[in-house]
């Protein structure tokens, strides 16, 4: 089976415009703080995936049913409803720091916080920077 064709695929558009036009101000400084911490963790710049996901890193996957594409390893995006950060392992690995975290939702690898004042910022540094360290020793 050939590559699956994705929409959330790595483009050119300008990160810096994507989040200056968010319209809710809570989630545009937070997304722009969330930024730099991804930044500082991959020593990576921002890339847009899709129209509305930020990214950082990518790896390629290939599911047993030959289904296979790139994907960003680490990111996030600034939803109507909540700020979402995408931790691609998914969380059960790291319950300890899920259960210090502070008010938020999960999804299988979404984390979907209203604002960062719910959560231990430490803590959702440290969520962000094992989940990256997990994810360059799985897939380099």
């Amino acid at each position: 089976m050939a590559k699956a064709d994705l929409k959330t695929k790595e483009n050119e558009a300008s990160v810096l415009d994507f989040l200056n036009s968010v319209e809710n101000e809570t989630r545009r400084q937070d997304s722009l703080i969330v930024m730099k911490w991804m930044e500082e963790i991959t020593g990576l710049p921002p890339k847009m995936w899709g129209p509305s996901i930020v990214g950082f890193g990518t790896y390629h996957y290939k599911y047993d049913s030959g289904r296979e594409g790139d994907m960003l390893k680490i990111g996030f995006s600034p939803r109507k409803a909540a700020l979402t950060v995408y931790i691609m392992p998914g969380f059960l690995r790291y319950e300890e720091l899920m259960g210090s975290l502070g008010k938020y939702k999960t999804g299988k690898s979404c984390l979907y916080i209203k604002k960062l004042t719910d959560v231990n910022e430490s803590v959702l540094k440290e969520l962000c920077q094992e989940s990256w360290a997990y994810m360059n020793e799985k897939y380099g």
